[in-house]
């Protein structure tokens, strides 16, 4: 009986404890948007270096793409004959009445003779290098959505930039020159849809905004490095091989350096990579990941092998994909890019020239506000795609922009006044088509189809 008392005694001080094969809570499951807010951090030190890294790529584009400025300039000629003072153009003067400045090897006009009725030469080189970059955005846009991914897409680019520019430095006659510029434009079209997704994936939502307007600095900066390469290289050829080079320095010595996008590891199903590159970014950053932390889709992986197979589809028939899945989308995006570029590039061109200081004032804040505009469409298209098509749908709509630029230099010759009617209601329109598309501030960037759907659903409902 004392005994029984002293047991019963005994049970009631001690918890009863039951065994259980599970763990209580479960991995810790976030997708890299919430990751880079909760652990890695938006935008510290690992995104900083790895963005200004990348974004070198931007002054590279700057150089192939504005070296014809340069090289297709019509140089100065000297006057060596009797009433050659009366012609300001050479057109009409007897031969031997005059020279370049500089000799026929200081740009293409001086060497193959490209003035007068064989002007249009040099525009047809600039519309087909434009040509080719529409192309080139398309190609290289799905390319990297799949197994090359963003960062081999973007080595393959430079490289052919690097290799084609030194190769349009031998070219021996203007025909073999307008190839070479045709195939140079193949490559140049996919650098800024390849750089500017792989620069500002791994940037967390309410920093992206801000460091996606940043890329353009990039280009201007280059802008200015070339005017500086083409003083001290005043020949055709050897500007082509001086702004090349840089190309081959950016495979061997920043590439190696540059992160793969770990948002578009997660989609191909290499979670484990992806994983790596979120625990390099934290470390840098002065963070630590738990262990029992675990990178997901944001569809939870429901559709993991259906989002890869849709990566890997023909770029026809992935274009036909987006436009079923994502309706009036691409088509609205694609012709705010058109309207955009356009009128960028026709006010320009319009603008050179303007004396009035009325007009020149006005020309100037619209060239402003236009370019604003076209850095903005780059953020807001990353923003309106998920991971797995992201690059094919920006390469669909920097097609739309490219036949822009291949209009807009026909636009500008056709009057004085009636250019500026054109590209104002090509403004205009492009901007209302905005009010057709949804808002982005703030929201993730989601990773799939199926996520993104069910996203917008939450969003809509809120």
């Amino acid at each position: 009986m004392p005994s029984e008392n002293l047991l019963d005694h005994r049970d009631l001080q001690e918890p009863l404890i039951l065994p259980t094969n599970e763990k209580s809570n479960g991995p810790e499951k976030l997708t890299i948007d919430d990751m880079l807010q909760k652990y890695c951090g938006e935008f510290g030190k690992w995104q900083l270096r790895h963005f200004i890294l990348t974004s070198l790529a931007w002054a590279l584009e700057a150089f192939h793409t504005m070296v014809m400025i340069f090289a297709d300039r019509q140089p100065r000629r000297l006057c060596t004959g009797p009433g050659c003072q009366t012609h300001p153009e050479v057109c009409g003067l007897s031969p031997g009445s005059w020279e370049w400045v500089g000799g026929p090897g200081s740009s293409t006009v001086a060497e193959w003779g490209l003035v007068c009725a064989n002007k249009y030469k040099v525009g047809l080189v600039q519309a087909l290098f434009f040509f080719g970059c529409m192309i080139g955005a398309g190609i290289f846009g799905h390319l990297s959505d799949s197994s090359l991914g963003r960062k081999g897409s973007l080595t393959i680019i430079c490289l052919s930039n690097g290799i084609l520019g030194c190769l349009t430095a031998l070219a021996p006659n203007y025909s073999i020159y307008t190839l070479l510029r045709f195939l140079s434009g193949l490559s140049s079209g996919g650098v800024g849809v390849c750089a500017f997704v792989l620069a500002t994936e791994p940037i967390g939502p309410s920093k992206r905004g801000v460091a996606g307007m940043s890329t353009f600095y990039f280009f201007s900066t280059g802008i200015a490095l070339l005017s500086g390469i083409a003083y001290i290289f005043q020949s055709w050829r050897s500007l082509y091989v001086a702004s090349s080079i840089p190309s081959i320095i950016f495979i061997t010595v920043v590439i190696p350096f540059i992160s793969e996008s770990p948002r578009w590891y997660l989609v191909r199903g290499k979670a484990k990579e992806a994983m790596e590159v979120m625990k390099h970014m934290a470390q840098v950053n002065g963070r630590t990941i738990p262990q029992d932390v675990e990178l997901v889709v944001d569809d939870n992986i429901a559709n993991k092998s259906k989002e890869t197979e849709v990566a890997e589809m023909p770029a026809f028939t992935l274009t036909a994909i987006m436009l079923d899945k994502f309706g009036r989308k691409p088509l609205t995006i694609g012709t705010m890019w058109f309207s955009g570029v356009f009128c960028l590039l026709g006010s320009m061109m319009k603008s050179y020239g303007i004396w009035k200081i009325l007009r020149m004032i006005c020309g100037i804040l619209g060239i402003f506000g236009m370019a604003g505009t076209y850095n903005l469409l780059f953020i807001y298209t990353v923003e309106l795609f998920p991971t797995v098509v992201r690059n094919a749908a920006l390469g669909c709509v920097t097609q739309a922009s490219q036949m822009g630029a291949i209009l807009a230099p026909f636009v500008v010759v056709m009057g004085t006044r009636f250019p500026f009617v054109v590209f104002t209601v090509c403004g205009i329109v492009g901007g209302l088509f905005g009010f057709y598309l949804p808002e982005t501030l703030n929201r993730p960037l989601y990773d799939t189809m199926v996520g993104m759907e069910e996203g917008e659903a939450i969003w809509n409902n809120a």
